[in-house]
């Protein structure tokens, strides 16, 4: 099941981390670093004050809406909720941009609060997707919105690239329309029928979670807010290119499992027990370490090669600590959020989580005060590296005293034995074609990793490696 979610779902996440990878190589050519960091802050405060305010609305809904047919009372009772709570994070916004930019507060409010609200309509129908088990029609939508929202700020940067809120408002527009779509595809099929949960269920569940996203404001990008009060936009933006490399393609690889997994852990949960939600997440750390660890690997061995070939001169640096640090911490990220929290959330408890942001909130900040004044982008890797280790082992901590979840540790080690001889097999083939060109150095050396990772996963699994051979020769045309 969960390979078949990754499946249904890495096409959308894909073609995203896709738009966003073309929208980094051109915008760091074509942007100043100052207005490049600007725009990639926009996102940050957005984000973090969506993660506050409105994302809590996602979880409730999946936790108390239930699933296939989806009723229009449930619907306005959480659409009017979300508009409430839109409201504020504007408010929330406006003051954030006088602390983060209050050289140019006003055009930057601007940017957070249309990214806010076109965030809200894009977010708001993809849920309802989800909660009709429209896994199809949602991947097609998600890659609708990659791709407008990366022709409609390139367009704009070809007539104006030296101003951030033009290019975000572009940006933000491509989201919307998107949002709009998929809220005339979703609500087409919503039926009559009143709220499936009370104001004070909904409440009761989100508050919780609303509650843990502010005590974890550490946790949520705020090594790029220090970033510029310590320093400027243009080592937010450094930054924030490796952030892009370094993390899109291990979070697109554990998102993509999770999009399916977590209704799905909720529903075994209710239906079969704790012991059915907690064998399936055990089944999850396993696949999820399986795909990030030797990902996270090739890119740090390769990680000077690649952001020699994708970013300008300009943004010449090492990038292997960057990598690494960055790397860690989307693996602890990713297990924290979707295999413990996912269970903490089962057992409708999130008010627990309240304790793990604290403690990784806290970390964050003490080592970005301690870390970044000095060290700038690398301290601020290593914060973030800091901040989700200790997360990452709170929530552990108190999800084993709701319901263990055994971790697979004869796959996690064959993961680690993956990681290493992928790792080598690129830092060879990259050492002996140092005099070539860097993408064929890196066309080289990523094929010999995913030659190692092959036949090291078909050595641990023979029966899958045989069945999955079985299927491929079964799709090639036969003589006769």
């Amino acid at each position: 099941m969960l390979l078949k979610s990754t499946l249904i779902y890495a096409p959308a996440i894909l073609f995203t981390r896709i738009s966003a990878l073309l929208f980094l190589i051109v915008a760091t050519r074509l942007i100043d670093k100052t207005e490049y960091g600007l725009l990639t802050l926009v996102v940050t405060v957005g984000e973090m004050t969506d993660v506050a305010l409105t994302n809590w609305l996602r979880i409730a809904l999946l936790r108390l809406g239930g699933k296939g047919e989806v009723e229009r009372g449930s619907l306005l009772r959480a659409g009017r909720i979300l508009l409430g709570t839109t409201c504020l994070g504007l408010a929330v916004s406006v003051a954030a941009a006088m602390i983060v930019v209050p050289e140019r507060s006003s055009q930057f409010a601007i940017a957070v609060c249309v990214y806010l609200i076109a965030g809200a309509v894009a977010r708001y129908a993809l849920i309802v997707l989800q909660m009709q088990q429209r896994h199809a029609t949602y991947s097609m939508l998600e890659f609708l919105r990659a791709v407008l929202q990366l022709l409609f700020p390139l367009a704009t940067m070809l007539i104006d690239h030296n101003s951030f809120l033009t290019i975000s408002l572009a940006s933000s527009f491509g989201m919307l329309v998107a949002g709009l779509v998929a809220s005339v595809v979703a609500f087409r099929r919503v039926v009559p029928g009143p709220a499936r949960f009370t104001h004070r269920e909904f409440f009761a569940l989100g508050i919780p979670i609303v509650a843990m996203a502010v005590v974890g404001f550490g946790l949520n990008n705020a090594e790029r807010i220090f970033l510029k009060i310590y320093h400027d936009a243009t080592a937010v933006a450094v930054f924030a290119a490796a952030y892009a490399l370094a993390r899109q393609p291990i979070d697109m690889l554990a998102n993509a499992i999770n999009m399916g997994a977590f209704p799905e852990v909720v529903a075994r949960f209710d239906d079969k027990g704790p012991a059915a939600a907690s064998a399936l997440l055990r089944n999850f750390v396993g696949l999820v370490l399986t795909l990030s660890l030797p990902t996270a690997t090739l890119l740090v061995v390769l990680s000077d090669d690649i952001t020699a070939l994708l970013l300008p001169g300009s943004y010449n640096s090492s990038y292997v600590l960057l990598f690494a640090m960055i790397g860690f911490s989307a693996i602890c990220t990713n297990l924290a959020d979707f295999v413990y929290g996912t269970m903490i959330y089962a057992h409708k408890r999130p008010w627990l989580l309240l304790v793990s942001g604290l403690c990784g909130s806290v970390a964050t900040i003490v080592l970005s005060v301690l870390l970044i004044p000095t060290l700038a982008g690398d301290g601020a890797a290593l914060v973030l590296a800091g901040g989700a280790m200790t997360n990452l082992i709170a929530v552990a901590i108190l999800s084993e005293r709701l319901t263990p979840i055994p971790l697979p540790w004869r796959v996690m080690g064959q993961a680690a034995a993956t990681s290493l001889g992928v790792g080598l097999a690129a830092w060879l083939v990259s050492t002996a074609l140092a005099d070539t060109y860097g993408i064929v150095r890196l066309a080289a050396a990523g094929m010999a990793a995913g030659v190692v990772f092959l036949a090291t996963n078909a050595l641990f699994y023979p029966a899958e490696a045989r069945k999955g051979l079985g299927k491929a020769w079964a799709l090639l045309p036969q003589k006769g």
